[in-house]
């Protein structure tokens, strides 16, 4: 497993963007509830185009979706399921994470 971050540098109920492992184009969005943390490819079912439009901006104007910035699909923030748009009941892809020591470590 890698240090994504530490917990600290996303805010609580919040999304922070970060890129993927080198070579790779797509990167992860991490999403803090708490102390909990569910990582994300930054990837829309749909398409397949990141999710943010402009770095770190995620979520929905009341905090409790993450939205596709091409679609504005609308996922949930713990599970990653699509609950309206044109990916309608799929799911973002979930990426291993732990918590350790206040850091963010994923697969």
């Amino acid at each position: 497993m890698r240090t994504l971050c530490q917990v600290a540098d996303i805010p609580d109920n919040g999304a922070k963007g970060f890129a993927g492992p080198e070579g790779t184009f797509t990167g992860f969005v991490a999403v803090r509830l708490g102390e909990r943390v569910h990582v994300y490819v930054n990837s829309c079912p749909h398409i397949g185009t990141p999710l943010d439009w402009t770095p770190d901006r995620f979520l929905s104007a009341d905090g409790r979706y993450l939205i596709c910035a091409t679609h504005g699909a609308e996922f949930t923030l713990d599970t990653g399921l699509c609950v309206s748009g044109p990916c309608r009941g799929d799911r973002l892809t979930a990426v291993e994470a732990v918590v350790r020591d206040g850091a963010v470590l994923v697969a």
